[in-house]
């Protein structure tokens, strides 16, 4: 990404000579002669590095002040230009806010080396520790920066199920997984583009749109050509993981995979990085498969304008229980916390129209296996192979549930208050 500077002082010869020095392909510089202007041109372009002479008739240490409060979510580089070479005012407007004072004049090579010093520490301040790409905060800087490009395409790459992931396998695996991605990424990306980081499992690469598609073609093979390195062979073979621990003890969890949304202004003008985020977000929720990676890219709407689709937010519970008292104490209590249940009291098929959330049946005993066999049913239907299923059993065998299809299991007697903590998890998952 181009840094960018900014240069307020009204003095044309000199304002121009330092542009002139530190202006190349990696750091673009503007010239505000007044602070009015700067002010302006500081939210606009939120620049890294801001060069304040004391050419104007406010006291420099005043100014400086006020652009480091207006800055501060931001953090730029602030240097100061005086005439003065006096020790005092050096330590007034460092005090001020500015982190280097120069004396003027300045030597050019030393003017030119400082400034390139103070850039290089304002990028590498802002480089995510495991990564070494760029962090969030630099990231949101870049998108907005890039939206007058004439043509752009941003990749919003994701690892789905990382944290289920680093539960199972723990940090230091977790971290190899993300940095083999990185690097995959890092190789594919040419030195025009630009990679960073929005969360610890998301990254986003700024590139141009015909390569847009060709590059997130080939992340999503290579995520899923390297991924299987990163588990245990008993994992493989029974084809997810067993996350452990009091809380999440009994849960199966699918294998990571990426998902990944592109968007271009070829079809929309973006007029801000929350705009263009939204769209990212949205086209991915889409993208996301359960066992596989994937991408969307985005295409023409096709709807009429101010036209809006919205998702139903499903949050129907069916209850498997022959325990006739259990059964009604689920039911009532679910339906206290506002979910839409429905009793079944046999181990039969329910009807498409009565497509769930979540399901929850009792295994039922070890030789029959009726809700075990029910459940395998659900999973392999196109209809419910969605809907999220908890299994509660006297059968204390993991993996005998799980293999089954089920999403969790909660071996009988369990607690209310922990089945319900489960319930409100996988509905919201199943919405989202």
């Amino acid at each position: 990404m181009q840094s960018v500077t900014l240069i307020i002082d009204k003095r044309l010869e000199l304002s121009t000579k330092y542009k002139k020095l530190l202006e190349s392909n990696s750091n673009k510089v503007i010239i505000s002669k007044d602070l009015i202007t700067s002010i302006k041109i500081i939210q606009g372009e939120e620049p890294d590095l801001i060069i304040i002479s004391d050419s104007f008739d406010d006291d420099l240490s005043d100014f400086c002040k006020q652009v480091r409060a207006l800055t501060y979510n931001m953090r730029p580089i602030i240097v100061a230009m005086s005439k003065s070479a006096d020790f005092n005012d050096r330590i007034k407007v460092l005090e001020s806010g500015a982190d280097d004072f120069l004396s003027e004049p300045v030597n050019s090579e030393e003017f030119k080396v400082r400034m390139t010093a103070h850039l290089r520490r304002e990028y590498e301040t802002n480089l995510d520790t495991k990564l070494f790409i760029p962090n969030k905060n630099y990231t949101l800087r870049a998108i907005k920066r890039n939206l007058t490009a004439k043509d752009w395409a941003i990749l919003y790459i994701s690892i789905e199920n990382f944290d289920s992931y680093k539960q199972a396998y723990t940090q230091l695996a977790s971290d190899k997984l993300l940095q083999t991605y990185g690097a995959i990424i890092k190789a594919s990306v040419g030195e025009e583009d630009y990679i960073g980081s929005l969360a610890e499992n998301i990254f986003l690469v700024i590139t141009d749109s015909v390569k847009a598609e060709r590059l997130a073609r080939f992340l999503t093979f290579a995520f899923d050509s390297v991924a299987s390195k990163f588990y245990a062979e008993h994992d493989l073979e029974r084809g997810y993981m067993i996350l452990q621990g009091d809380e999440f003890a009994g849960r199966r969890a699918n294998f990571v995979h990426s998902t990944i949304s592109v968007i271009t202004n070829e079809f929309t003008n973006y007029k801000d990085t929350t705009q263009v985020l939204n769209n990212l977000a949205q086209i991915h929720d889409m993208a996301d498969m359960p066992n596989k990676s994937n991408f969307l890219i985005e295409r023409p709407k096709l709807s009429a304008d101010d036209s809006v689709i919205e998702k139903e937010y499903n949050n129907r519970v069916l209850i498997f229980e022959t325990d006739e008292a259990l059964s009604v104490l689920l039911n009532t209590i679910l339906n206290l916390q506002g979910y839409e249940t429905k009793i079944i009291d046999n181990y039969n098929m329910p009807k498409k129209k009565e497509l769930p959330a979540l399901i929850i049946i009792d295994a039922g005993d070890l030789e029959k296996r009726n809700g075990l066999n029910l459940c395998y049913k659900l999973k392999q239907h196109k209809d419910f192979q969605n809907s999220k299923i908890i299994v509660t059993s006297i059968i204390h065998d993991k993996e005998l549930v799980l293999n089954a299809g089920a999403d969790l299991y909660l071996p009988k007697p369990y607690e209310i208050s922990n089945l319900i903590k489960w319930v409100d998890l996988f509905i919201k998952e199943f919405n989202q």
